[in-house]
């Protein structure tokens, strides 16, 4: 088909929409109604030579019982799809009343095949019906599709004397024709575009980085293409076809097999039907998708693994119902996001408002481990995925998978504006499990931000593209693998590090004051609550609490009503009274009785201690408990705590609290991991020091600071990695807080990775120099001068 052709057929169709759903259908409705027709006319068209023979194997085999009748009726239409209805859209052309139509072309869609039923049923068609009959539209839309001006039939029209009019439409025009007429409605409704229509320049640079790496790999056979997002289709598309190119030019047979996963309705119907359009039925069958087939919680190809993979995941979409639907954070159970790397259980689970990071997990665990060539990925994301997540958590420890398994090859910065619906930046993973030797341990960054071609017009936020020089200069980049301006080489090692937590000793003066002592009445929590109700029901809530437990009840019930009623920001009414749960803890009566004897315990060790300054703490337990023994007075563990830590307050130059003693020769001094040494009682032992929450800090350690290790990548060992942490906080820490330790459990310490684009590539602005300036400011100065001399001329002095 001549690019003639492909044009008129496009516009006739694209007229249909103005033509016959003005007014009746918002313009981003008109999708729902041209795309499904089309797909329809194109498939009457393709089975109407075989009409009669499906129409007789339907009679045989309903007149011998057979209920399985998929096959024989599909061998006798000679297609992947059918129709049994006695109908063809011609037949509906001529119907006496609107009713007999909408009946009749009803009955004409229930005789399509289940594969065909799919994607009506997602396109959600038949809920156009009754507008398109009410509006007496139905009938002229069925005409505008079987006009004679244009040809959907793989057969050619001739003219009376046997002239070509209009030739065939053979399945891979047809197929190009309906991509066409998809891309022109996505444009149209630019603001909708990107949720499931990736430019394709930009699906052309990722294939291009996919496949060009090992072009001269391929070799004849079949291989199995991916795409768990994959919206309508067009990354699969582009992705057989570049491969099927790179495969002929090399002289090598090859079968592509597509599979693909969408959860929007109307993209995956819009997907399926080109596959079946351009005669590709297998590929459709491959193709699953609808409402209740989300990638992350119903992986429709569980055992499957693949040679090519490539997505445009969704951006800052929350999965939190996929979540719940998969048992939860705690309760994830799926291989795919729960993974085990060096011994170790790594969660791969996202933060719930974002998972596009989990569809490059989930493309990940598809790899196929037993070929030469193994698997290569190339998937689209935007900058979070570069280093959201802390140590230890989902995205972070995705890219440490990632990365230690040495899957990722490079990562390619695109210009900003590229996609239809956003202007942020977007990045490209490129994966694979079979690194050439001089890749091995090492990632490519490429900055490809300045490589585009302006557009003439904005379509959305796009208003760039990707022209074929660029392209092939970001390809011949990623294929030389060298070190320029925009692009940079680096260790596996280069991104990962430590998040070490760095402890200070807690120091504490304490005394045995009224007013400290006064405030474990309210110990128990809600203070200013306890307060209050003390201050109205008095000693009762100890000593009669049964007898007050009605009124307390309904004090509590009432509890802000008395108020003024305050208005929220949205200008309703803010919600009075307390939370259950603060009620039931305020209704419980031991709480009050356990606080009353905190008290009481509080004095008699004042009346024996004294209310004078304890300037060292640990000399202020030993004499409290000591105190408490000469009393006869037991108290638990934690209400023990509790007091000291009310009569007590933070002093930066009082001596360290001791959490716990070491028995000598036990235990040997290590102040870097909070074990020292300390005179107690006239002798020298082992201490650990209780550490102060509000001293706390933490320590991001890049695993560079460790010595070499020889292993892979330069990732560091388990005795470099203690010598990199050790190293750097004797280094960066101890000389500005002496007192300091890391935790000696190795477990506290977390791994974390993260890309920085901005450290690598930023380049800071040229300042201007100083004579430069100078100069300015004199040419400003001697402006303003002659402008002085205009002014003041002619006036007397």
């Amino acid at each position: 088909m001549d690019q003639a052709t492909h044009n008129k057929i496009v516009s006739f169709i694209w007229g249909i929409a103005d033509d016959v759903l003005r007014d009746l259908f918002k313009r981003g409705k008109y999708p729902d109604v041209i795309l499904p027709m089309c797909v329809l006319r194109r498939m009457d068209a393709v089975l109407e030579p075989t009409k009669k023979a499906v129409l007789e194997t339907k009679e045989m085999l309903d007149s011998a019982g057979i209920t399985e009748q998929r096959a024989a009726l599909a061998a006798a239409a000679g297609q992947s799809f059918y129709n049994t209805s006695k109908f063809t859209l011609r037949d509906l052309k001529s119907r006496g009343s609107q009713q007999q139509l909408l009946a009749d072309f009803e009955d004409y869609l229930n005789g399509f095949s289940q594969n065909v039923q799919d994607i009506l049923e997602n396109f959600k068609f038949r809920n156009q019906l009754p507008t398109l009959s009410k509006s007496d539209s139905l009938g002229t839309l069925i005409a505008k599709f079987l006009d004679p001006e244009i040809n959907l039939s793989p057969e050619p029209v001739r003219n009376g004397d046997g002239t070509l009019k209009h030739p065939g439409l053979d399945n891979h025009s047809m197929g190009t024709v309906f991509e066409e007429l998809v891309r022109k409605f996505n444009e149209e409704n630019n603001e909708e575009a990107g949720e499931h229509w990736t430019p394709r320049d930009a699906v052309r640079l990722m294939t291009n980085l996919m496949f060009l790496p090992v072009a001269d790999r391929i070799k004849s056979g079949g291989y199995l293409l991916y795409d768990c997002a994959c919206g309508t289709g067009g990354m699969l598309t582009v992705a057989e076809e570049t491969l099927q190119k790179l495969a002929t030019a090399r002289g090598q047979q090859i079968t592509t097999h597509l599979y693909g996963q969408e959860i929007n309705p109307e993209t995956y119907a819009i997907c399926k039907a080109d596959m079946l359009l351009k005669g590709e039925g297998e590929h459709a069958d491959h193709i699953v998708g609808g409402a209740e087939h989300s990638t992350l919680s119903h992986d429709a190809f569980p055992a499957q693994e693949f040679d090519f993979m490539l997505a445009n995941p969704p951006y800052g979409k929350s999965w939190k119902k996929d979540l719940e639907l998969m048992g939860g954070k705690d309760g994830m159970r799926d291989p795919r996001f729960k993974v085990m790397h060096r011994g170790e259980e790594l969660s791969l689970v996202t933060r719930s408002s974002d998972g596009q990071m989990l569809f490059l997990a989930n493309m990940a665990s598809k790899m196929n481990h037993g070929t030469a060539l193994g698997s290569r990925i190339a998937e689209v994301h935007n900058g979070s995925s570069l280093f959201t997540g802390d140590a230890g958590q989902g995205e972070s420890n995705i890219r440490r998978w990632l990365i230690e398994n040495d899957w990722l090859e490079a990562i390619v910065a695109l210009p900003l504006n590229l996609f239809y619906n956003t202007g942020i930046a977007t990045y490209v993973w490129v994966l694979t499990n079979r690194k050439p030797d001089h890749r091995q341990g090492r990632v490519q960054l490429i900055d490809a931000t300045q490589w585009f071609k302006p557009l003439r017009k904005n379509l959305g936020k796009k208003n760039c593209e990707l022209a074929p020089d660029d392209i092939q200069r970001i390809c011949d980049t990623y294929l030389r693998f060298e070190e320029t301006p925009q692009s940079k080489i680096f260790p596996n090692a280069a991104f990962g590090y430590w998040k070490v937590t760095v402890e200070r000793p807690l120091r504490l003066h304490s005394q045995l004051s009224t007013k400290a002592i006064e405030s474990l009445r309210f110990a128990s929590g809600d203070e200013e609550l306890r307060s209050a109700l003390h201050d109205e029901f008095g000693d009762r809530l100890v000593n009669d609490f049964p007898a007050i437990v009605g009124d307390l009840e309904k004090r509590l019930a009432e509890w802000g009503n008395d108020e003024d009623e305050e208005e929220s920001e949205e200008g309703t009414p803010a919600k009075k009274g307390l939370p259950e749960k603060t009620k039931r803890r305020l209704l419980d009566a031991s709480s009050w009785a356990d606080d009353a004897q905190l008290v009481v315990t509080a004095n008699a060790l004042r009346q024996e201690l004294g209310d004078g300054l304890f300037e060292d703490h640990n000399v202020f337990r030993e004499r409290v408990e000591e105190a408490l023994k000469r009393l006869g007075i037991r108290i638990s563990g934690p209400d023990l705590k509790l007091l000291l830590r009310t009569v007590s307050w933070r002093v930066e130059t009082a001596p360290p609290v001791i959490a716990k003693v070491h028995k000598p020769g036990k235990t040997a001094a290590d102040p870097l991991h909070g074990f020292y040494e300390a005179p107690l009682h006239g002798k020298t032992v082992v201490v650990e020091y209780e550490p102060d929450p509000e001293l706390r800090d933490t320590e991001q350690i890049a695993f560079l600071e460790a010595p070499p290790s020889g292993m892979p990548g330069g990732l560091p060992s388990e005795a470099s990695a203690q010598a990199g942490i050790e190293s750097f906080i004797r280094r960066e820490v101890l000389p500005y807080t002496p007192d300091a330790w890391i935790d000696p459990d190795t477990k506290s310490t977390k791994v974390g990775y993260e890309v920085s684009f901005t450290r690598h590539f930023y380049q800071p602005p040229q300042l201007r120099t100083l004579a430069e300036i100078s100069a300015d400011i004199l040419k400003l100065e001697q402006e303003t001068e002659g402008l002085l001399t205009e002014l003041t001329k002619g006036v007397p002095a």
